[in-house]
């Protein structure tokens, strides 16, 4: 159980007001130690937020050891030095902190939240779980047999095996084709030393992010930094290469006793450093980012009823690039789902948007991103995400002008180079009805 100050939430409410009224003052700092981060100082409220952002997360596990990083990120909170994870949560809960490490395909993130007065003592419990993990037996079968409880939950969710055979078409022996989580014979065979190792992986300071908020000012965060990141490794070793995605146009189905059938779709994406993400950003949002304003949920359940919500995303992996959707329909009605969706690919492929949906898009696009800044957590997410994708302060307040400035010539002409009806591929779990698998 974590225990938050009342201080603690009205810092996040502060927050939450003078983001969204006032440009955010963004400091960037290099400590002592050569340690670069961001920084937003706000002194009236006795609260940080900071954010730990790690290159390369799961998609570092060793040939043969998917699921270690996982695991060993699971049992951070479980121990650590001479505290057993009984005595490491009493501290924590003493301090009225909040640390959580989670890891995904291209990182490993330490999200932290303590007071001012207990930075020292927070900051000495986040190194400490970092650099001596105990990995106690107890603990590694008990976090080991939550992992096999999730896979086994995982085996027989129609999104779950739908989301998992589309990242198998798509990427093979590349990590991004394989859960994270790993399989239940991998996670079985792993030891504590294959967590210590995977420790050591995916841990490497070469590769960090920082992003903080709140009341400690530039000096302090620096000092602080080098004695939270002493005793980690250096460097970490080579990240996995890029990959392009290989699924190809197509149906897949997988068997499933289902009344209703789970898709997954998509198609290769856009890079974030392109030019043209924005344009495609926007377009994305046409069809199937906007929710109730897209083309995909105005066709496929507005007109038809054949869901009752549809959506679609840019992915935009360090090592790969994906346009993914989902949806969900009755087995008696998931083909003529299909089509449908099929087709609003060629009809924005061939005819871009109009301009009724553009000024739409960017009239949501603008007025939600302010709404994001809604607290100090927030706001260390975003920055330290920003510097995960190589995007300069000035971002924050050139990013409305880049959505401005897209044209329907600019949708228009990144739907004819991106969307791709014959490379669209569908996934389907479940019992389809007049549905034919093809390639």
């Amino acid at each position: 159980m974590i225990l938050y100050r009342t201080v603690a939430a009205a810092g996040l409410a502060l927050l939450a007001a003078t983001a969204a009224q006032a440009e955010i003052d963004v400091e960037e700092i290099t400590s002592p130690g050569g340690v670069e981060a961001w920084l937003v100082e706000e002194p009236s409220i006795p609260f940080v937020a900071l954010e730990l952002r790690f290159e390369g997360g799961a998609s570092l596990d060793e040939d043969g050891k998917r699921g270690a990083i996982n695991l060993m990120t699971g049992l951070l909170e479980e121990g650590a030095c001479d505290m057993d994870a009984e005595a490491f949560t009493i501290a924590k809960e003493e301090l009225a902190a909040s640390i959580r490490f989670d890891v995904w395909d291209d990182a490993f993130s330490v999200s932290a939240r303590f007071l001012s007065e207990d930075i020292d003592e927070a900051m000495d419990l986040i190194h400490l779980a970092l650099t001596e993990p105990r990995f106690d037996d107890r603990a590694v079968e008990r976090v080991r047999a939550q992992v096999l409880s999730g896979l086994a939950s995982d085996a027989v969710d129609p999104g779950s095996i739908s989301q998992r055979t589309f990242d198998e078409l798509a990427f093979g022996e590349h990590p991004y084709g394989s859960p994270l989580e790993g399989t239940p014979e991998s996670v079985r065979a792993l030891t504590a030393d294959d967590l210590e190792t995977a420790r050591q992986r995916v841990l490497a300071t070469d590769r960090i992010h920082v992003a903080a908020v709140g009341d400690i000012d530039a000096d302090t965060l620096g000092r602080e930094l080098d004695e939270l990141l002493d005793g980690l490794p250096p460097e970490g070793p080579a990240l996995p290469e890029d990959t392009a995605f290989g699924a190809g146009g197509g149906v897949t189905i997988v068997p499933f006793d289902t009344p209703q059938s789970v898709v997954t779709f998509g198609q290769a994406g856009i890079d974030r450093d392109d030019p043209d993400f924005f344009p495609a950003y926007v377009m994305n949002h046409i069809l199937g980012g906007g929710g109730f304003e897209s083309r995909l949920m105005e066709e496929v359940r507005e007109k038809r009823g054949l869901t009752y919500g549809i959506g679609t995303a840019l992915y935009s992996m360090d090592h790969a690039d994906m346009l993914l959707g989902s949806v969900a329909s009755a087995n008696d009605r998931v083909a003529e789902t299909v089509d449908v969706i099929r087709s609003e690919w060629e009809r924005l492929s061939e005819e871009g948007a109009t301009q009724a949906e553009l000024d739409r898009a960017k009239t949501y696009l603008t007025g939600a991103y302010p709404l994001r800044f809604d607290g100090n957590a927030r706001i260390a997410n975003i920055l330290v995400s920003m510097q995960m994708d190589d995007l300069p302060v000035s971002y924050l307040d050139e990013r409305t002008a880049m959505v401005e400035a897209v044209t329907l010539d600019d949708v228009a002409r990144v739907a004819d180079r991106l969307i791709d009806p014959d490379t669209l591929r569908f996934v389907v779990v479940g019992q389809p009805d007049d549905l034919q698998e093809t390639n």
